[in-house]
């Protein structure tokens, strides 16, 4: 009795099973590509924040310079601020720094920072080099703060009316969505403050 042929299947090897199988991973790497230029071309700026409407975090940080100002909670209770996160060892941050200064000659508000995981020395020297746009200048050393205030990552900017974020934008300013997005944002905070003062009358133009 001959013992029984053992049979492979070649189906599984054949050329045009090989095919299929190119062509599924030819259409999975194209979709892969597709998610991520479309998640390349979307603007940063537009991550959400679930701390917009809040109040902001309960915090008190050291200032940066000796004898300087730091900032704490009870300094942005009253008035439009903005909150700069940035460190010196951010590229970003260096790009967006015209903007800043250009905002600080704005008196209708007040532009604070944070200084976020840096040494203090590089962050002097940056200041010193590009400029000091800065009302009050904080230092996070160890980040736990920024980490309160919902940071992804630097640069990032809150505007805060009277204690409560009312926007965040994340990434650098010096982007399109600072026109289309940030300063209508700021310009609406400081409208409705300035209708607050004046008894709930929105200021003319």
């Amino acid at each position: 009795m001959k013992p029984p042929i053992k049979t492979t299947s070649k189906r599984r090897n054949s050329p045009a099973m090989k095919r299929v199988w190119l062509v599924l991973l030819l259409v999975l790497f194209m979709a892969l590509v597709a998610i991520f230029w479309k998640q390349l071309g979307e603007d940063a700026s537009q991550v959400p924040s679930a701390l917009i409407g809040k109040e902001v975090p309960d915090f008190d940080l050291p200032p940066l310079y000796e004898g300087g100002k730091g900032l704490k909670t009870a300094d942005l209770e009253e008035g439009v601020h903005l909150v700069n996160i940035w460190a010196s060892w951010c590229g970003p941050c260096r790009g967006e720094h015209p903007v800043l200064m250009q905002l600080s000659e704005d008196d209708r508000f007040d532009v604070t920072s944070i200084n976020y995981k840096d040494e203090g020395e590089n962050a002097r020297r940056f200041l010193g080099t590009l400029g000091d746009p800065f009302d009050r200048i904080a230092t996070d050393s160890t980040g736990r703060t920024a980490i309160d205030w919902g940071v992804y990552g630097v640069p990032e900017t809150f505007i805060v009316r009277d204690g409560v974020i009312v926007y965040k934008n994340v990434g650098p300013l010096n982007t399109k969505a600072f026109q289309t997005d940030f300063m209508p944002a700021l310009e609406k905070a400081i409208s409705e403050e300035a209708a607050e003062k004046s008894g709930g009358q929105q200021p003319t133009s």
